[in-house]
Protein backbone atom coordinates (compact mmCIF):
# COMPACT_ATOMS: atom_id res chain seq x y z
CA UNK A 1 0.00 0.00 0.00
CA UNK A 2 1.01 3.30 -1.19
CA UNK A 3 2.09 5.75 1.94
CA UNK A 4 -0.80 7.29 3.28
CA UNK A 5 -0.15 10.94 3.04
CA UNK A 6 0.23 10.55 -0.68
CA UNK A 7 -2.93 9.63 -1.00
CA UNK A 8 -6.38 11.15 -1.45
CA UNK A 9 -9.31 11.88 1.02
CA UNK A 10 -11.50 10.00 -0.61
CA UNK A 11 -9.47 6.67 -0.97
CA UNK A 12 -8.23 7.33 2.64
CA UNK A 13 -11.66 7.28 3.55
CA UNK A 14 -12.43 3.90 2.16
CA UNK A 15 -8.99 2.75 3.84
CA UNK A 16 -10.67 3.88 7.38
CA UNK A 17 -13.75 2.39 6.82
CA UNK A 18 -12.39 -1.07 6.01
CA UNK A 19 -10.03 -0.88 8.59
CA UNK A 20 -6.97 -1.03 6.46
CA UNK A 21 -5.74 1.73 8.86
CA UNK A 22 -6.52 3.52 12.01
CA UNK A 23 -6.86 7.95 11.86
CA UNK A 24 -4.07 7.55 14.57
CA UNK A 25 -1.90 5.64 12.06
CA UNK A 26 -2.93 8.10 9.45
CA UNK A 27 -2.09 11.30 11.44
CA UNK A 28 0.95 9.57 12.60
CA UNK A 29 2.31 9.41 9.15
CA UNK A 30 1.35 12.61 8.09
CA UNK A 31 3.08 13.81 10.69
CA UNK A 32 6.29 12.15 9.99
CA UNK A 33 6.05 13.48 5.93
CA UNK A 34 5.54 16.98 7.34
CA UNK A 35 8.97 16.20 10.18
CA UNK A 36 10.95 14.96 7.08
CA UNK A 37 10.06 17.44 4.18
CA UNK A 38 8.36 20.54 5.72
CA UNK A 39 11.77 21.77 7.09
CA UNK A 40 12.28 22.44 2.79
CA UNK A 41 9.09 23.90 2.10
CA UNK A 42 7.82 25.69 5.04
CA UNK A 43 3.83 25.39 4.67
CA UNK A 44 3.34 25.19 8.54
CA UNK A 45 3.56 28.01 10.87
CA UNK A 46 2.52 25.57 13.93
CA UNK A 47 1.43 22.59 14.60
CA UNK A 48 -1.15 21.12 17.31
CA UNK A 49 0.40 17.45 16.77
CA UNK A 50 -0.94 16.57 20.72
CA UNK A 51 -5.14 17.81 19.56
CA UNK A 52 -4.61 16.65 16.09
CA UNK A 53 -3.74 12.98 18.02
CA UNK A 54 -6.32 12.77 20.35
CA UNK A 55 -8.57 13.63 17.77
CA UNK A 56 -7.61 10.83 15.66
CA UNK A 57 -8.23 8.37 18.80
CA UNK A 58 -11.85 10.21 19.37
CA UNK A 59 -12.44 9.37 15.29
CA UNK A 60 -11.42 5.78 15.68
CA UNK A 61 -13.57 5.25 18.59
CA UNK A 62 -16.51 6.63 16.78
CA UNK A 63 -15.54 4.63 13.90
CA UNK A 64 -15.53 1.70 16.13
CA UNK A 65 -19.14 2.41 17.03
CA UNK A 66 -20.47 2.47 13.85
CA UNK A 67 -20.45 6.03 12.85
CA UNK A 68 -19.80 6.75 9.00
CA UNK A 69 -18.84 9.90 7.43
CA UNK A 70 -16.17 10.18 4.92
CA UNK A 71 -14.14 13.05 6.83
CA UNK A 72 -13.99 11.20 10.32
CA UNK A 73 -10.56 10.84 10.77
CA UNK A 74 -9.35 12.59 7.90
CA UNK A 75 -6.23 15.34 8.83
CA UNK A 76 -6.83 18.75 7.55
CA UNK A 77 -4.20 21.93 7.55
CA UNK A 78 -6.07 25.44 8.06
CA UNK A 79 -4.84 28.72 6.40
CA UNK A 80 -3.62 30.92 9.80
CA UNK A 81 -7.06 33.35 8.66
CA UNK A 82 -9.25 30.85 9.89
CA UNK A 83 -10.31 30.77 13.47
CA UNK A 84 -10.23 27.29 15.10
CA UNK A 85 -10.39 27.50 18.97
CA UNK A 86 -7.23 27.28 21.28
CA UNK A 87 -5.17 27.22 17.85
CA UNK A 88 -3.03 30.89 16.76
CA UNK A 89 -4.60 32.76 14.31
CA UNK A 90 -1.89 35.60 13.27
CA UNK A 91 -2.47 36.05 9.64
CA UNK A 92 1.17 35.57 8.79
CA UNK A 93 1.43 38.70 10.47
CA UNK A 94 3.74 40.22 13.40
CA UNK A 95 1.02 42.53 14.43
CA UNK A 96 -1.06 39.20 15.70
CA UNK A 97 1.99 37.02 16.43
CA UNK A 98 0.52 34.89 19.96
CA UNK A 99 -3.13 35.56 19.34
CA UNK A 100 -4.87 32.38 20.46
CA UNK A 101 -8.76 32.21 19.07
CA UNK A 102 -11.17 31.18 21.38
CA UNK A 103 -13.96 30.37 18.83
CA UNK A 104 -14.49 28.09 15.65
CA UNK A 105 -15.26 29.29 12.62
CA UNK A 106 -18.34 28.16 11.36
CA UNK A 107 -16.92 26.43 8.20
CA UNK A 108 -14.58 25.03 10.90
CA UNK A 109 -16.91 24.16 13.16
CA UNK A 110 -18.87 22.08 10.77
CA UNK A 111 -15.57 20.26 10.00
CA UNK A 112 -14.95 19.45 13.65
CA UNK A 113 -18.59 17.86 13.54
CA UNK A 114 -18.66 15.92 11.12
CA UNK A 115 -14.89 14.45 12.37
CA UNK A 116 -11.97 16.08 10.42
CA UNK A 117 -8.36 16.29 12.27
CA UNK A 118 -7.46 19.94 12.53
CA UNK A 119 -3.36 19.17 12.02
CA UNK A 120 -1.96 22.84 12.52
CA UNK A 121 -1.59 26.44 10.80
CA UNK A 122 -0.13 27.16 7.18
CA UNK A 123 1.49 30.04 5.79
CA UNK A 124 -0.38 32.71 3.45
CA UNK A 125 0.67 36.06 2.36
CA UNK A 126 0.24 38.18 5.38
CA UNK A 127 -3.78 39.15 5.97
CA UNK A 128 -4.35 37.20 2.46
CA UNK A 129 -2.76 40.09 0.47
CA UNK A 130 -0.18 38.63 -2.00
CA UNK A 131 -0.27 35.87 -5.02
CA UNK A 132 3.15 34.44 -3.97
CA UNK A 133 3.09 33.90 0.16
CA UNK A 134 6.28 36.00 -0.10
CA UNK A 135 4.41 38.90 1.53
CA UNK A 136 4.09 36.65 4.74
CA UNK A 137 5.50 37.95 8.39
CA UNK A 138 6.28 35.32 9.43
CA UNK A 139 8.59 32.71 6.80
CA UNK A 140 8.78 31.90 3.10
CA UNK A 141 7.36 28.86 1.80
CA UNK A 142 8.29 27.29 -1.23
CA UNK A 143 6.89 25.26 -3.98
CA UNK A 144 7.26 21.55 -3.27
CA UNK A 145 7.60 21.13 -7.16
CA UNK A 146 10.32 23.31 -7.12
CA UNK A 147 11.84 24.86 -4.18
CA UNK A 148 13.08 28.10 -5.95
CA UNK A 149 9.77 29.23 -7.08
CA UNK A 150 6.44 30.27 -5.29
CA UNK A 151 3.90 28.60 -4.72
CA UNK A 152 1.05 30.94 -5.07
CA UNK A 153 -0.90 32.90 -2.98
CA UNK A 154 -2.16 33.81 -0.67
CA UNK A 155 -3.09 30.88 0.17
CA UNK A 156 0.65 29.17 -0.44
CA UNK A 157 0.77 27.06 2.44
CA UNK A 158 -2.32 25.40 1.80
CA UNK A 159 -0.91 24.46 -1.58
CA UNK A 160 2.28 23.49 -0.58
CA UNK A 161 1.03 21.50 1.95
CA UNK A 162 -1.78 19.64 -0.48
CA UNK A 163 0.73 19.61 -3.49
CA UNK A 164 3.44 18.16 -1.31
CA UNK A 165 1.43 15.48 0.20
CA UNK A 166 2.11 17.19 3.62
CA UNK A 167 -1.51 17.19 4.35
CA UNK A 168 -4.35 15.63 2.83
CA UNK A 169 -6.45 18.15 2.04
CA UNK A 170 -6.52 22.55 3.25
CA UNK A 171 -8.88 25.20 3.84
CA UNK A 172 -8.04 28.36 2.36
CA UNK A 173 -9.66 31.28 1.33
CA UNK A 174 -10.18 32.90 -2.14
CA UNK A 175 -10.57 37.05 -2.98
CA UNK A 176 -8.88 37.42 -6.27
CA UNK A 177 -7.78 33.90 -6.85
CA UNK A 178 -6.26 33.08 -3.70
CA UNK A 179 -7.23 29.22 -3.76
CA UNK A 180 -7.19 28.84 -7.17
CA UNK A 181 -3.78 30.18 -7.98
CA UNK A 182 -1.72 28.67 -5.64
CA UNK A 183 -3.76 25.41 -6.95
CA UNK A 184 -2.66 25.52 -10.20
CA UNK A 185 0.98 26.46 -9.26
CA UNK A 186 1.16 23.17 -6.69
CA UNK A 187 -0.82 20.78 -8.59
CA UNK A 188 -3.70 20.34 -6.75
CA UNK A 189 -7.31 21.22 -6.82
CA UNK A 190 -8.93 24.87 -5.81
CA UNK A 191 -12.65 24.98 -5.60
CA UNK A 192 -13.85 28.96 -4.98
CA UNK A 193 -17.30 28.44 -4.16
CA UNK A 194 -19.94 31.08 -5.07
CA UNK A 195 -20.07 33.74 -2.54
CA UNK A 196 -22.50 33.38 0.20
CA UNK A 197 -22.12 29.65 0.12
CA UNK A 198 -20.27 29.35 2.54
CA UNK A 199 -20.53 30.98 6.06
CA UNK A 200 -17.33 33.60 6.52
CA UNK A 201 -17.93 34.06 9.85
CA UNK A 202 -14.52 33.24 11.94
CA UNK A 203 -12.83 34.04 8.39
CA UNK A 204 -10.49 37.16 9.28
CA UNK A 205 -11.88 40.24 6.63
CA UNK A 206 -9.45 41.07 4.04
CA UNK A 207 -12.35 42.42 1.28
CA UNK A 208 -16.17 41.46 2.91
CA UNK A 209 -17.66 41.66 -0.73
CA UNK A 210 -15.15 39.45 -2.35
CA UNK A 211 -13.50 37.28 0.69
CA UNK A 212 -15.15 32.88 0.20
CA UNK A 213 -13.44 30.15 1.96
CA UNK A 214 -12.47 27.01 -0.26
CA UNK A 215 -11.02 23.78 -0.43
CA UNK A 216 -7.67 22.86 -1.26
CA UNK A 217 -7.54 19.08 -2.38
CA UNK A 218 -5.69 16.24 -4.32
CA UNK A 219 -8.82 15.15 -5.84
CA UNK A 220 -12.11 17.29 -7.30
CA UNK A 221 -14.41 14.16 -5.27
CA UNK A 222 -12.39 15.48 -2.34
CA UNK A 223 -13.06 19.04 -2.50
CA UNK A 224 -16.73 17.89 -3.66
CA UNK A 225 -17.06 16.45 -0.09
CA UNK A 226 -15.18 19.20 1.88
CA UNK A 227 -17.89 21.99 -0.01
CA UNK A 228 -20.68 19.69 1.55
CA UNK A 229 -19.66 19.76 5.00
CA UNK A 230 -18.83 23.34 4.71
CA UNK A 231 -21.55 24.71 3.03
CA UNK A 232 -25.01 26.27 4.25
CA UNK A 233 -27.02 29.01 5.61
CA UNK A 234 -25.00 30.50 8.69
CA UNK A 235 -27.02 33.30 10.21
CA UNK A 236 -24.09 34.18 11.59
CA UNK A 237 -23.17 35.50 8.22
CA UNK A 238 -25.57 37.92 7.27
CA UNK A 239 -24.13 37.24 3.49
CA UNK A 240 -24.48 33.63 3.60
CA UNK A 241 -27.26 32.33 1.87
CA UNK A 242 -30.48 30.34 2.32
CA UNK A 243 -30.84 27.97 -0.05
CA UNK A 244 -30.70 24.36 -0.20
CA UNK A 245 -26.94 22.41 -0.25
CA UNK A 246 -27.22 19.38 -3.02
CA UNK A 247 -25.12 16.02 -2.88
CA UNK A 248 -22.10 17.40 -5.14
CA UNK A 249 -21.29 13.85 -6.10
CA UNK A 250 -24.49 12.57 -6.71
CA UNK A 251 -24.11 13.14 -10.68
CA UNK A 252 -20.48 12.40 -11.30
CA UNK A 253 -19.46 10.66 -14.52
CA UNK A 254 -17.15 10.57 -17.06
CA UNK A 255 -18.67 12.12 -19.92
CA UNK A 256 -19.24 15.53 -20.87
CA UNK A 257 -22.14 14.46 -23.40
CA UNK A 258 -24.64 17.62 -23.22
CA UNK A 259 -22.82 19.99 -22.21
CA UNK A 260 -21.45 23.29 -23.36
CA UNK A 261 -18.41 24.56 -22.38
CA UNK A 262 -17.45 28.26 -23.25
CA UNK A 263 -14.06 30.36 -24.56
CA UNK A 264 -13.82 33.78 -23.82
CA UNK A 265 -11.02 34.89 -26.03
CA UNK A 266 -9.93 37.63 -23.51
CA UNK A 267 -8.42 34.91 -21.36
CA UNK A 268 -6.10 33.58 -24.00
CA UNK A 269 -3.88 36.81 -24.05
CA UNK A 270 -1.04 37.44 -26.29
CA UNK A 271 2.44 36.87 -25.03
CA UNK A 272 1.06 34.37 -21.95
CA UNK A 273 3.26 31.32 -21.67
CA UNK A 274 2.92 29.40 -24.60
CA UNK A 275 3.13 25.98 -22.48
CA UNK A 276 0.07 27.21 -20.62
CA UNK A 277 -1.90 27.70 -23.46
CA UNK A 278 -0.87 24.89 -25.22
CA UNK A 279 -1.80 22.93 -22.29
CA UNK A 280 -5.31 24.74 -22.05
CA UNK A 281 -6.02 24.06 -25.32
CA UNK A 282 -5.67 19.97 -25.12
CA UNK A 283 -7.87 20.09 -22.37
CA UNK A 284 -10.30 21.83 -24.70
CA UNK A 285 -9.67 19.39 -27.27
CA UNK A 286 -10.37 16.44 -24.51
CA UNK A 287 -13.35 17.68 -23.25
CA UNK A 288 -14.64 17.42 -26.93
CA UNK A 289 -13.60 14.17 -27.53
CA UNK A 290 -15.76 13.21 -23.73
CA UNK A 291 -18.63 14.70 -25.79
CA UNK A 292 -18.68 18.47 -25.03
CA UNK A 293 -19.65 21.24 -27.28
CA UNK A 294 -17.62 24.26 -27.26
CA UNK A 295 -18.30 27.53 -28.11
CA UNK A 296 -16.55 30.76 -28.23
CA UNK A 297 -17.96 33.85 -26.20
CA UNK A 298 -16.93 37.15 -24.90
CA UNK A 299 -16.05 38.99 -21.39
CA UNK A 300 -15.67 42.39 -22.78
CA UNK A 301 -15.11 43.88 -19.58
CA UNK A 302 -12.03 41.54 -18.53
CA UNK A 303 -9.74 44.63 -19.45
CA UNK A 304 -11.02 46.59 -16.70
CA UNK A 305 -11.23 43.36 -14.16
CA UNK A 306 -7.77 44.10 -12.10
CA UNK A 307 -8.49 48.15 -11.83
CA UNK A 308 -11.73 47.39 -10.46
CA UNK A 309 -10.59 44.84 -8.10
CA UNK A 310 -7.79 46.55 -7.02
CA UNK A 311 -9.89 49.57 -6.02
CA UNK A 312 -12.45 47.58 -4.25
CA UNK A 313 -10.11 45.33 -2.53
CA UNK A 314 -8.16 47.86 -0.88
CA UNK A 315 -10.76 50.20 0.29
CA UNK A 316 -12.56 46.92 1.88
CA UNK A 317 -9.24 46.49 3.47
CA UNK A 318 -8.90 49.88 4.92
CA UNK A 319 -11.97 49.41 6.59
CA UNK A 320 -11.39 45.84 7.79
CA UNK A 321 -7.67 46.42 9.01
CA UNK A 322 -8.38 49.57 11.18
CA UNK A 323 -9.39 47.22 13.98
CA UNK A 324 -5.80 46.09 14.09
CA UNK A 325 -4.70 48.87 16.09
CA UNK A 326 -2.89 47.34 19.28
CA UNK A 327 -5.23 48.27 21.84
CA UNK A 328 -7.82 45.18 21.79
CA UNK A 329 -5.11 42.32 21.13
CA UNK A 330 -2.04 41.52 19.08
CA UNK A 331 1.04 43.31 19.31
CA UNK A 332 1.91 46.69 21.16
CA UNK A 333 4.28 49.24 20.52
CA UNK A 334 4.16 52.12 23.28
CA UNK A 335 3.93 55.70 22.29
CA UNK A 336 3.66 58.53 24.38
CA UNK A 337 0.02 58.97 23.40
CA UNK A 338 -3.04 56.74 22.16
CA UNK A 339 -2.64 57.98 18.72
CA UNK A 340 1.21 57.50 18.73
CA UNK A 341 0.60 54.17 20.27
CA UNK A 342 -1.51 52.99 16.79
CA UNK A 343 0.60 54.64 14.63
CA UNK A 344 3.70 52.74 16.29
CA UNK A 345 2.14 49.85 16.61
CA UNK A 346 0.49 49.22 12.73
CA UNK A 347 4.20 50.72 11.35
CA UNK A 348 6.09 47.67 12.72
CA UNK A 349 3.61 44.99 12.48
CA UNK A 350 2.02 45.36 9.23
CA UNK A 351 4.36 44.61 6.16
CA UNK A 352 5.36 46.45 3.22
CA UNK A 353 2.22 44.97 1.20
CA UNK A 354 -0.46 45.39 3.84
CA UNK A 355 0.63 48.91 3.84
CA UNK A 356 0.82 49.65 0.25
CA UNK A 357 -3.18 48.17 0.38
CA UNK A 358 -4.30 50.13 3.45
CA UNK A 359 -3.17 53.21 1.96
CA UNK A 360 -4.53 52.88 -1.63
CA UNK A 361 -7.69 52.16 -0.16
CA UNK A 362 -7.99 55.16 2.16
CA UNK A 363 -7.09 57.16 -0.83
CA UNK A 364 -9.77 55.80 -3.10
CA UNK A 365 -12.08 56.06 -0.07
CA UNK A 366 -11.19 59.99 0.81
CA UNK A 367 -13.03 62.80 -0.09
CA UNK A 368 -13.33 64.23 -3.38
CA UNK A 369 -11.59 60.61 -4.80
CA UNK A 370 -14.79 57.90 -3.54
CA UNK A 371 -17.05 58.93 -6.94
CA UNK A 372 -14.18 59.17 -8.97
CA UNK A 373 -12.53 55.46 -7.70
CA UNK A 374 -14.77 53.70 -5.50
CA UNK A 375 -18.28 54.33 -6.81
CA UNK A 376 -17.08 53.55 -10.25
CA UNK A 377 -15.18 50.79 -9.54
CA UNK A 378 -18.78 49.39 -8.25
CA UNK A 379 -20.41 50.35 -11.66
CA UNK A 380 -17.47 48.16 -13.63
CA UNK A 381 -17.80 45.45 -11.44
CA UNK A 382 -21.56 45.65 -12.29
CA UNK A 383 -20.67 45.47 -16.26
CA UNK A 384 -18.40 42.70 -15.57
CA UNK A 385 -21.57 40.68 -13.77
CA UNK A 386 -23.46 41.06 -16.93
CA UNK A 387 -20.75 40.10 -19.05
CA UNK A 388 -20.79 36.46 -17.41
CA UNK A 389 -24.44 36.58 -17.43
CA UNK A 390 -24.87 37.13 -20.83
CA UNK A 391 -21.80 34.13 -21.28
CA UNK A 392 -23.53 31.98 -19.24
CA UNK A 393 -27.01 32.13 -21.46
CA UNK A 394 -24.96 30.19 -24.22
CA UNK A 395 -22.90 28.01 -22.12
CA UNK A 396 -23.20 25.98 -18.82
CA UNK A 397 -19.61 26.33 -17.67
CA UNK A 398 -16.55 28.48 -19.24
CA UNK A 399 -13.15 26.85 -19.79
CA UNK A 400 -10.45 29.39 -18.59
CA UNK A 401 -6.51 29.27 -17.98
CA UNK A 402 -6.13 29.53 -13.81
CA UNK A 403 -2.86 31.62 -14.28
CA UNK A 404 -0.71 32.96 -17.35
CA UNK A 405 2.20 31.24 -16.28
CA UNK A 406 3.54 28.36 -14.23
CA UNK A 407 4.90 29.23 -10.64
CA UNK A 408 7.93 31.90 -11.14
CA UNK A 409 11.00 31.72 -9.29
CA UNK A 410 10.97 33.47 -5.66
CA UNK A 411 11.91 36.72 -5.69
CA UNK A 412 11.31 37.57 -9.18
CA UNK A 413 8.32 40.28 -8.78
CA UNK A 414 9.25 41.25 -4.96
CA UNK A 415 10.13 44.69 -5.90
CA UNK A 416 7.44 45.03 -8.78
CA UNK A 417 3.94 44.63 -7.07
CA UNK A 418 1.96 45.90 -10.39
CA UNK A 419 3.47 42.61 -12.37
CA UNK A 420 2.02 40.81 -8.72
CA UNK A 421 -1.07 41.97 -9.21
CA UNK A 422 -1.81 41.32 -12.57
CA UNK A 423 -0.85 37.70 -12.31
CA UNK A 424 -4.32 37.77 -11.16
CA UNK A 425 -5.89 38.54 -14.34
CA UNK A 426 -7.90 35.16 -14.82
CA UNK A 427 -9.19 34.90 -11.45
CA UNK A 428 -10.73 38.21 -9.67
CA UNK A 429 -13.36 38.07 -12.38
CA UNK A 430 -14.74 35.34 -10.52
CA UNK A 431 -14.69 36.99 -7.28
CA UNK A 432 -15.93 40.44 -8.63
CA UNK A 433 -19.08 38.65 -10.53
CA UNK A 434 -19.69 36.27 -7.38
CA UNK A 435 -19.36 33.06 -9.27
CA UNK A 436 -17.96 29.84 -8.38
CA UNK A 437 -14.40 28.21 -9.98
CA UNK A 438 -12.42 25.00 -9.87
CA UNK A 439 -9.63 25.10 -10.58
CA UNK A 440 -7.46 21.75 -11.64
CA UNK A 441 -4.43 20.00 -13.01
CA UNK A 442 -3.95 19.91 -17.24
CA UNK A 443 -0.48 19.71 -17.73
CA UNK A 444 3.43 20.29 -16.78
CA UNK A 445 5.45 22.91 -18.52
CA UNK A 446 8.56 21.67 -20.11
CA UNK A 447 10.58 22.53 -16.19
CA UNK A 448 7.92 19.91 -14.64
CA UNK A 449 6.05 22.42 -13.08
CA UNK A 450 1.96 21.99 -12.68
CA UNK A 451 -0.33 23.68 -15.07
CA UNK A 452 -3.85 24.72 -14.24
CA UNK A 453 -7.19 25.20 -15.92
CA UNK A 454 -10.18 26.74 -13.78
CA UNK A 455 -13.85 25.75 -14.82
CA UNK A 456 -16.03 29.54 -14.08
CA UNK A 457 -20.01 28.38 -13.32
CA UNK A 458 -22.68 30.23 -12.84
CA UNK A 459 -23.78 31.35 -8.73
CA UNK A 460 -24.27 28.49 -6.72
CA UNK A 461 -23.67 26.14 -9.85
CA UNK A 462 -20.82 24.36 -7.83
CA UNK A 463 -22.35 20.98 -8.60
CA UNK A 464 -22.30 21.80 -12.38
CA UNK A 465 -18.19 22.48 -12.27
CA UNK A 466 -17.59 19.87 -9.98
CA UNK A 467 -19.18 17.04 -12.36
CA UNK A 468 -17.36 18.68 -15.36
CA UNK A 469 -14.08 18.65 -13.46
CA UNK A 470 -14.34 15.39 -12.26
CA UNK A 471 -15.29 13.94 -16.01
CA UNK A 472 -12.09 15.45 -17.11
CA UNK A 473 -9.95 14.06 -14.07
CA UNK A 474 -10.55 11.32 -13.92
CA UNK A 475 -10.31 10.69 -17.87
CA UNK A 476 -6.62 12.17 -17.62
CA UNK A 477 -3.79 11.42 -15.64
CA UNK A 478 -2.47 14.46 -14.47
CA UNK A 479 -3.69 14.29 -11.09
CA UNK A 480 -1.72 11.43 -10.80
CA UNK A 481 1.98 12.95 -10.99
CA UNK A 482 3.41 13.94 -7.69
CA UNK A 483 6.60 15.68 -6.20
CA UNK A 484 8.83 12.96 -5.39
CA UNK A 485 11.89 12.78 -2.75
CA UNK A 486 14.77 14.66 -5.76
CA UNK A 487 12.42 17.74 -5.74
CA UNK A 488 12.61 17.95 -2.21
CA UNK A 489 15.82 17.03 -1.57
CA UNK A 490 17.07 18.40 -4.09
CA UNK A 491 15.05 21.77 -5.47
CA UNK A 492 13.28 20.57 -8.09
CA UNK A 493 14.13 20.63 -11.61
Amino acid sequence: MPELHRQSLVDLSHLLASGSCSSVELVEDVLSAIDRADGQVGAYLSLDRDAALVQAGEADKARAQGVRDPLLGIPIAIKDLLNVKGQPCGCASKLLNGFVSPYDATSMARLRERGAVFLGRVNMDEFAMGGSTENSGIQVTRNPWDLSRVPGGSSGGSAAAVGGHLAVASIGSDTGGSVRQPAAFCGCVGLKPTYGRISRFGLTAFASSLDQVGPLTKRVEDAAILLQAMAGHDPLDSTSVDIPVPDYRAGFTKSLEGVTLGLPAEYFLDGMNTEVERAVRDAVDHCTSLGAKIVDVSLPHTSYAIATYYVIATAEASANLARFDGVRYGARVEGANPIEMVSNTRASGFGDEVKRRVLLGTYVLSSGYYDAYYVRAQKVRTLIRRDFDEAFSRCDALLTPTAPYPAFPIGQMVDDPLQMYLCDIFTVTANLAGICGLSLPCGFSSDGLPIGMQFLGPAFAEERILNIGHAYEQTTAWHQRMPGPEHLAGGGK
